[in-house]
């Protein structure tokens, strides 16, 4: 089943951690197994956010190698930054398997992540100058505190609530996922892609890698490949409604934009609310409520319809 949502706030910055939270606590009943945040936060020039994993959470109760194996993982990490000329500027560590690291870099991103990505067990979840992608198992509030996101400041942000159904229940196939290589794009979805496999194969003959057996992850890759093919975000969505098969409804984000795109039978639910200050999108209308108690007009975006919005 599963829940979404995204909000956008024109012309302003807000506690968009607290927000979010809110909007996919009440979607829970969605979605159980996990759930995860893509958080647009203001740039600071020159600088880039990357959140990587160096374990799934159930390795954890492995023994005493699983600990070893993570301090082995993150020096290499750190070993291979710092040989690319990475100037990391600060470290956090959310769990022990999840970690932040602040940093400056001149040179080719796709290489920086390919070559971090190179190290078994460890995966890039995002890198940005405004993104950061925080996702884990259990509900809303549970990662919410886990990962500290109540005061995140921003101007945006999506999420999404997993029921599994077609994938392993684990960080790899947890929503949202980043359009890699792309700094600051990242992508939701609810639905089932029926071409999934064949066009996944497609992706992987133009050189894009996949990290899970999630079909949402191929709408991450389809955008990104348009994007660097030269399409904008709009045009890319747009071709994703006539090329991608299914049943769907899916948010992608931007570092300025947000987008909404349904698929032409319309079969996934989504509630929209619109003003000139703000925009709520969901699964469904008490995600919106949850942070917009007021009394407000809501609708159903059409079939097949594409929409972006501008911060």
């Amino acid at each position: 089943m599963c829940g979404i949502a995204g909000l956008i706030h024109r012309g302003k910055s807000s506690d968009i951690g607290t927000e979010m939270t809110a909007m996919l606590q009440s979607l829970k009943h969605r979605g159980p197994d996990s759930t995860g945040f893509a958080l647009y936060g203001k740039p600071t020039k020159n600088q880039y956010v990357m959140r990587f994993k160096v374990a799934e959470q159930e390795d954890m109760n492995k023994g005493f190698d699983i600990h070893r194996q993570i301090a082995e993982r993150l020096k290499e990490v750190d070993h291979r930054l710092e040989s690319l000329g990475v100037n990391v500027k600060r470290r956090n560590q959310a769990t022990e398997y999840s970690h932040r690291y602040t940093f400056s870099f001149a040179g080719d991103m796709r290489q920086l992540a390919a070559y971090v990505e190179d190290i078994d067990g460890v995966e890039i979840l995002s890198i940005g100058a405004c993104l950061e992608l925080i996702k884990d198992l259990g509900d809303a509030a549970v990662v919410s505190e886990q990962y500290g996101l109540a005061g995140f400041e921003g101007t945006h942000g999506i999420g999404h609530t997993r029921m599994a159904t077609e994938s392993d229940v684990d960080i790899r196939s947890a929503h949202p996922y980043w359009a890699y290589p792309f700094n600051d794009v990242s992508v939701v979805h609810n639905g089932q892609l029926t071409n999934y496999w064949s066009f996944r194969r497609q992706m992987e003959r133009r050189g894009h890698r996949f990290v899970s057996d999630c079909d949402s992850e191929l709408i991450a890759v389809y955008i990104a490949d348009r994007i660097g093919r030269g399409d904008d975000l709009e045009q890319a969505m747009t071709r994703s409604v006539d090329q991608l098969d299914g049943v769907f409804t899916y948010l992608v984000a931007t570092s300025n934009q947000l987008g909404m795109a349904k698929d032409v039978m319309a079969a996934k639910p989504m509630v929209l609310y619109e003003s000139d200050e703000f925009v709520g999108l969901a699964s469904e209308e008490v995600a919106i409520r949850s942070i917009f108690p007021d009394e407000i007009e809501t609708w159903d975006p059409y079939h097949g319809e594409v929409k972006v919005w501008q911060v």
